[in-house]
């Protein structure tokens, strides 16, 4: 009680004796201070406030993996204090570990802090939500927290949900193999491998890896098979599927048959065969055996081989100056035949004819008589035999002549029959055209002025107009009279339809046609026709038919790329034919194909069949081949009489027997021949490199008035007839072309064809197709034999309203070319049409007028260039300028090769016929001459 009594009583003594001091002090301190600064102001300015903590490292998702913890990591600044708060509680002060330091360049204090999660810890935690924890930082401004980050227990089954299954396939078939990994946390990768290898589908991109963990192979390789397995792994394991073994196999096919074998039996009837093996290609890893027989065998007869026998021993011949005489035998009964032995023996015996009392010249003159022996014992004199056999042999020899001469005026008069020629000049027989006597057999006939036919006349004198003469008498065209009008020609003509009495002057053979002789000509020859074979049933659109005559002209099929050439002369004299060309579109008409061969061109018929001519014809078709011959066998077949398809002609192989001529241009083939039937092109590919040309083609309908919206892609033969058929046939449809038509070149790679469309409007209009794109095989392609070939898409707008419709259309073969089409159609209008040439009047030309080179000038370069010289500076050499000589044995089988260039160049150039580059070939052959009547022609 006293001691507090006394604490009360120092506090009181304090505050009346220490405070007041104090206050005298802090009084005169003021006064101080404000002598030194001036008057104070009334507001002080107080620190910059601290910014809130800024987290430099945030705590991430972690995975305990077995009993393994793990630690989460927290770094702020500036901040006083960082704990963690783990599924809304915090954590002990004591489980952090926080370290502490100042940033150099802001100088602010930074602060780290770690926690360490358990399993234990992790599988304790109940409740719909993963085990989380989040970061919390205070500094003097606030508090600041950092994303939540999740602890889980990381683990991979054991088992796949789907594992991959073994599969066998054909070559370049796809492949796919499925797999769904085991369930796992996290998940799990997954990767494909064969052969124990890992596949990497941008090494290889014949694998393709789906999002769903799937493995496609494109197009399956023989180098495909192999094992594969389907490997999931995480942070925990790797797991390994089941292997799936996949096994490509190749289907056999059959080579070609091999020679068939000589007879078995060297005598009778037996058997030969012929073998093929199952190699084209040979069957692999199980692949199908060819179906078929390896073996064909056909009944053979083999003449028996017939031994020969002597005939019986002549007579003795007379007795010799030696003593001996002679006597002889044959071995021809019977002659040895198919392989017998011939016969055994001598063919002469001799002997003594005096029993050996003979004596030599020695001891007895030599008669006269013995005088004319021969050394072998016969007389010189002729006996009664020798005499009759010489009668027989000179009367059969004049029996011989006599028959011969009797066939040779028949013949004549058979080719002959419509004419009897009175020449009176034997220079027209040695090629000159001199002046000879015409005259008509009826005085009512009319003459008219035609200029001879050069070609005409040297066919009808059976060889070239130079034959009777020697070369060397030649004198060269620059300086001879060549160029000057040929003299005329007089014929006494019987037939009364067809008389023509050409005489001089070099005017267009047109203008010496009277009414008379036309109407002759193309009107009055009935009996002509009647033997020709009916001219078949034509369809308008794809054919030509025209009358002609020896005149000639050129007949063609508008806006198809084929047309017939009918050469002035080609028809005989006095005839007329219903000449007729026409593209065949009716499958049964296409012919059968083999192995890697596709069909160039549409197949093509002129007649009429069996046509008799003096000069080949010249018919043009489209190929859609890109003519490399290395990357080609290119062939001309033709349809026999039967009905079936022969070779005739392999480019580049033919020889002296070849029936015609192909002259092979980047878009043309050009046949000469001389037989009319029914021919087309086919290639056989070499190797992957060969290419043929499609053209693609996009139509639709010009009105829609429902909601869906049809778009055909074709993809045919890049020649205009294939065009024109799809067009005709879109017409009658109803639909139209919706961009121009392009070219794709299609190799030989057995890749397809893919067609896809692109940038579709999804919100106005949405595409009926399931897949992403389809497909056009590529054998379908390859062969040419399926006419219109096409896809269609169907699109379909959500409101008739929408009238527009742009998109893109992509064609291309896979690992090959492709084409991009953009379409911009209104379906309330009519869509752009078809920019073709306008079509012409007429498909037929007739007369002079058909060909570009004039008949004068015609005439004078056949005349100067069909005689070879030293020099080479003849057909051939024209041949070669023109790039016409392909094979040159052909126009020197004929009587006027030259006739036969001019022709090919003339449907070659239909129907410009620039007679500018016939004129520079000349020019550099040294032709000035007829240079100068070319460019005379030209100038008119």
């Amino acid at each position: 009680m006293g001691a507090a009594q006394c604490g009360i009583n120092a506090q009181k003594l304090f505050r009346l004796l220490l405070l007041p001091a104090l206050a005298a002090v802090a009084e005169l301190r003021t006064s101080q201070d404000d002598d030194f600064f001036g008057e104070l102001p009334e507001f002080f300015p107080s620190d910059p406030p601290e910014p809130l903590p800024r987290f430099l490292l945030e705590p991430r998702d972690a995975y305990i993996v077995k009993n393994k913890p793990v630690n989460l990591y927290c770094k702020a600044s500036p901040a006083t204090q960082i704990y963690f708060k783990c599924n809304s509680e915090w954590v002990h002060q004591k489980e952090h570990t926080t370290e502490e330091y100042v940033d150099d360049t802001t100088d602010l204090i930074v602060r780290e802090v770690s926690i360490e999660i358990t399993r234990q810890q992790v599988e304790e935690l109940f409740g719909p939500e993963d085990y989380w924890c989040q970061c919390v930082a205070w500094s003097s401004s606030g508090t600041t927290k950092s994303h939540k980050s999740y602890v889980r227990i990381a683990y991979l089954r054991k088992t796949f949900e789907q594992e991959p299954l073994g599969k066998e396939v054909s070559v370049e078939q796809e492949v796919l193999l499925q797999c769904r990994p085991p369930e796992g946390i996290p998940l799990a990768e997954v990767e494909w491998l064969r052969n124990e290898e890992v596949i990497d589908p941008e090494e290889d991109q014949n694998f393709y890896l789906t999002i769903d963990y799937n493995l496609i192979i494109k197009q399956a390789r023989l180098s495909d098979t192999a094992n594969y397995t389907c490997v999931a792994k995480n942070i925990v394991a790797r797991r390994r599927s089941t292997t799936a073994t996949v096994i490509v196999y190749v289907n056999g096919g059959w080579s070609s048959w091999m020679e068939w074998t000589s007879c078995n039996s060297r005598c009778g009837r037996g058997y030969q065969k012929r073998t093929r093996t199952c190699t084209n290609p040979t069957p692999i890893n199980g692949g199908a055996f060819c179906d078929g027989q390896s073996v064909q065998k056909v009944a053979c007869t083999t003449m028996c081989p017939v031994d020969g026998g002597w005939t019986e021993w002549s007579r003795w011949s007379t007795c010799g100056t030696d003593c001996m005489h002679w006597r002889w035998r044959e071995c021809t009964a019977p002659a040895p035949k198919t392989g017998g032995k011939d016969c055994h023996g001598p063919v002469l015996d001799s002997k003594n004819c005096t029993d050996g009392l003979c004596m030599q010249s020695l001891f007895y003159q030599i008669s006269k008589e013995q005088k004319g022996r021969t050394d072998f014992g016969y007389s010189s004199a002729p006996s009664s035999d020798d005499i009759a056999l010489y009668v027989a042999v000179a009367v059969a020899v004049i029996v011989c002549l006599a028959i011969l001469l009797v066939v040779i005026m028949f013949v004549y008069r058979k080719n002959h029959h419509d004419f009897s020629s009175d020449i009176r000049d034997s220079a027209a027989l040695n090629g000159a055209f001199q002046p000879v006597s015409v005259k008509t057999s009826r005085p009512d006939n009319h003459l008219l002025a035609v200029q001879p036919d050069l070609t005409a006349a040297a066919a009808r004198y059976r060889g070239p107009m130079y034959a009777l003469r020697d070369i060397s008498d030649k004198i060269p065209m620059t300086n001879s009279p060549l160029l000057d009008p040929l003299p005329s020609l007089k014929i006494n003509v019987l037939n009364p339809s067809c008389s023509v009495t050409p005489q001089g002057g070099s005017t267009d053979l047109a203008s010496k046609l009277s009414p008379q002789l036309t109407e002759s000509l193309l009107g009055n020859e009935a009996h002509n026709l009647k033997n020709q074979n009916p001219t078949p049933q034509l369809e308008p659109s794809c054919s030509a038919l025209g009358s002609f005559n020896i005149l000639g002209g050129h007949l063609s099929i508008l806006n198809s790329g084929v047309s017939l050439l009918v050469p002035a002369g080609a028809i005989p004299p006095g005839r007329a034919y219903e000449v007729y060309v026409t593209v065949h579109r009716r499958d049964h008409m296409r012919l059968p194909l083999e192995g890697s061969q596709t069909l160039l061109s549409p197949v093509v018929s002129c007649g009429p069949p069996g046509a008799l001519l003096t000069r080949p014809m010249v018919l043009t078709i489209h190929h859609c081949a890109e003519p490399n011959m290395e990357d080609w066998i290119l062939q001309l077949k033709s349809m026999s009489a039967e009905g079936t398809w022969e070779d005739v002609v392999v480019l580049g192989a033919e020889s002296i027997t070849t029936p015609c001529y192909v002259q092979l241009d980047p878009h043309a083939c050009h046949v000469v021949t001389e037989h009319l039937g029914t021919y087309c092109l086919v290639g056989q590919s070499v190797n992957k490199s060969a290419s043929r040309r499609l053209k693609l083609a996009i139509f639709a309908p010009a009105v829609c008035a429902s909601l869906e919206y049809t778009i055909r892609v074709y993809c045919l033969h890049d020649t205009q007839d294939g065009l024109k058929e799809v067009i005709q046939l879109e017409r009658q449809m109803g639909g139209q072309l919706v961009d121009e038509p392009k070219t794709l070149l299609f190799k030989d790679s057995t890749y397809n064809l893919r067609l896809s469309v692109h940038d579709i409007p999804h919100s106005l209009w949405r595409s009926k197709l399931l897949t992403k794109y389809q497909e056009i095989p590529f054998h379908q392609i390859w062969s040419g034999c399926q006419r219109n070939l096409h896809c269609t898409f169907t699109l379909e707008r959500f409101s008739l309203v929408t009238t527009e419709l742009v998109c893109k259309f992509c064609v291309r073969q896979v690992e090959g070319e492709g084409q991009i089409f953009q379409i911009q159609s209104t379906l309330s209008e009519e869509l752009r049409p078809l920019d073709v040439e306008p079509e012409a009047s007429a498909t037929s030309l007739m007369g002079p007028t058909a060909f570009r080179i004039p008949l004068t000038i015609r005439q004078k370069i056949c005349s100067s260039l069909d005689a070879p010289n030293n020099r080479g500076n003849d057909w051939r050499l024209l041949a070669h300028k023109l790039n016409l000589d392909g094979y040159l044995n052909y126009f020197a089988t004929k009587s006027s090769p030259t006739g036969v260039i001019l022709d090919l160049w003339e449907a070659q150039n239909f129907p410009e016929g620039n007679l500018g580059s016939l004129a520079a070939a000349l020019e550099e052959m040294g032709r000035h001459e007829t240079v100068v009547s070319l460019a005379r022609e030209m100038k008119c």
